[in-house]
């Protein structure tokens, strides 16, 4: 299970990584896709926060540059790769117990964050695709399966 968690990442890697050329290529992005985007890395981080029990604020929507989003998206793509290679299947059952952003208590076990991390990013990419594309601009190609065969995320005009 964790060699499909860590093809998962890489792909979360990729798609951020695409997103972030989409938008920095874009003649016309409309500020909404920034703000999912930080919206996107910012969560991933704090999910990331939540699995190595640090107790800070979690900031679901900040205000990012699009510079500060794809560092943000490079260190957390980091993070996560070494979160998983040092996992080992059986934890994937055990739980952690965060506060979410408007201070409400959960129990996850870290599959099931690590599975919504990866969901939450898919979704959000794909309101930056629409933005991007109503904006006139060709958005990234950031499905899984392009990436498993190896296309581009670039976007192509």
């Amino acid at each position: 299970m964790t060699a499909i968690l860590a093809r998962m990442y890489e792909h979360l890697r990729w798609a951020d990584e695409g997103v972030y050329e989409s938008l920095l290529s874009a003649t016309n992005p409309p500020p909404h896709s920034l703000e999912l985007f930080a919206h996107v890395v910012a969560t991933e981080d704090a999910w990331l926060s939540r699995l190595r029990d640090e107790k800070r604020k979690v900031v679901p929507w900040p205000h990012l540059s699009l510079t500060q989003c794809a560092e943000l998206a490079k260190r957390n793509a980091d993070d996560f790769s070494a979160f998983i290679a040092d996992l080992d299947s059986s934890q994937l059952d055990d739980t952690v117990t965060y506060r979410n952003s408007s201070g409400t208590e959960f129990t996850s076990t870290i599959g099931d964050i690590l599975t919504h991390v990866a969901m939450h990013g898919a979704y959000h990419r794909g309101q930056i695709a629409a933005a991007v594309r109503s904006g006139g601009d060709t958005p990234a190609v950031t499905d899984f399966i392009a990436f498993a065969r190896g296309v581009s995320a670039a976007p192509r005009r």
